[in-house]
């Protein structure tokens, strides 16, 4: 399998449990001064989120005390983006937009021909919806509005909208409407990167549909990185399943890089020798060597207080190694070394990256700002298992790992 990377960056909500606020405002054009209705006004990642009346007016309810990033989008307008900071009164907001100084452009394939807009966008599904059970049942609904490009002798796809790409997921029964800033998959690595600001809308369903929704969200959410970095925050991990260890490990120089591998192994196609056999084993081996756990971690080890109100600090040498021990899972990372009494767990290697000396969290299980590399388990994690910031469980998580069978 190859190697799976994923890193999700954008500014999301920080909320506080206490009593319930609202922000109101009123949204108008920077030029003309005139009310713009219709507007979409929401908090990034979260399912609260509401559009402008004809009087540019709006209300979100039902909030709690904390730190948003607060997002407004329209046709024809710069998006508009601000950190929201509530305390126990409500917060009144006059925002101006500014006229886009471009005009929109049109979906356009570059370095591909038309005939192959369809690959560009199945492979788009796949990285940024996903591959498992709940992805057969997403489904994009306005794909016009996607804009690819090839990069890097067609090894890297790129994509951007200017509007709202709509994501209806029938398997946990939300309608993600997501403004897509950047997304770029590295098609030799399987790395995978995107950022932007979306908000979740229920899907309506009959009863039955919503007990599947509910069971689906909960399955979603335990073992997720939601989940852990909410046990973490409250030092709760042995009861939430999950036990995290300290990984050191080499960059393994004897394997040629992905591009330098690929290139060869399409050389090598047709040879009556053992060099595509070579190449192979090559594309296999892991990227890594060395790799030695140094002990377990405790939540005191990692966990460190923040400066700012609600907010606390995870840093860690080396890499973090995440076990959650209360679901099987068989699948195999060539580059995520395994604990021998753990391999049939989900396992995250957890990566500070570009220069980040730690991980935010906020009480809600959010990374504020810049978010760690994952490896493994969570790497799997698209749209088709994404769930708001505000998410509750419906139910408690099994006490005991699932059955195999």
């Amino acid at each position: 399998m190859k190697l799976f990377r994923i890193m999700f960056l954008m500014l999301l909500p920080v909320i506080t449990l206490a009593q319930n606020v609202a922000i109101t405002g009123k949204i108008s054009a920077a030029d003309t001064k005139t009310p713009i209705a219709g507007a979409s006004v929401f908090l990034s990642n979260s399912s609260f989120g509401t559009s402008t009346d004809k009087d540019g007016a709006f209300t979100l309810n039902g909030l709690k005390p904390g730190q948003y990033n607060l997002v407004v989008s329209t046709v024809g307008y710069e998006d508009h983006s601000e950190v929201v900071t509530l305390n126990n009164n409500p917060v009144n907001l006059n925002i101006e937009l500014s006229p886009k100084t471009t005009q929109l452009k049109e979906v356009v394939i570059s370095g591909i021909s038309k005939a192959d807009k369809k690959k560009a966008l199945d492979q788009f599904k796949l990285d940024f919806i996903g591959t498992d059970d709940n992805a057969q049942d997403c489904k994009i609904t306005n794909p016009q509005v996607l804009n690819f490009s090839y990069t890097e002798n067609k090894t890297v796809l790129e994509a951007y909208t200017n509007e709202f790409l709509i994501v209806e997921n029938h398997a946990l029964g939300y309608r993600v409407k997501f403004l897509l800033k950047n997304f770029k998959s590295e098609l030799l690595t399987g790395n995978v990167v995107y950022s932007g600001n979306e908000v979740f809308e229920e899907l309506p369903g009959r009863g039955y549909e919503i007990k599947k929704w509910h069971q689906k969200r909960d399955e979603a959410y335990y073992g997720s990185a939601m989940h852990f970095y909410r046990s973490l925050f409250k030092d709760s991990l042995e009861d939430a399943g999950f036990k995290i260890y300290r990984l050191r490990r080499e960059i393994n120089t004897k394997r040629p890089a992905d591009d330098v591998i690929q290139q060869n192994l399409e050389k090598a196609k047709d040879a009556k020798d053992d060099s595509f056999l070579y190449w192979t084993q090559m594309q296999k081996a892991s990227h890594y060597t060395h790799q030695k756990f140094l002990g377990p971690f405790a939540v005191k080890d990692i966990v460190h207080s923040s400066d700012k109100p609600g907010l606390t600090n995870v840093s860690f040498p080396d890499h973090l190694y995440v076990v959650y021990t209360m679901r099987w899972d068989d699948t195999y990372y060539r580059d995520v070394y395994h604990v021998p009494h753990d391999l049939s767990y989900p396992t995250t290697i957890v990566s500070l990256i570009n220069g980040n000396t730690n991980i935010t969290l906020d009480g809600n299980g959010t990374v504020v700002g810049n978010s760690p590399l994952y490896e493994g388990n969570w790497s799997k994690a698209r749209i088709s298992v994404l769930l708001p910031v505000d998410y509750t469980p419906y139910n408690k998580q099994p006490q005991v790992p699932l059955s195999k069978d």
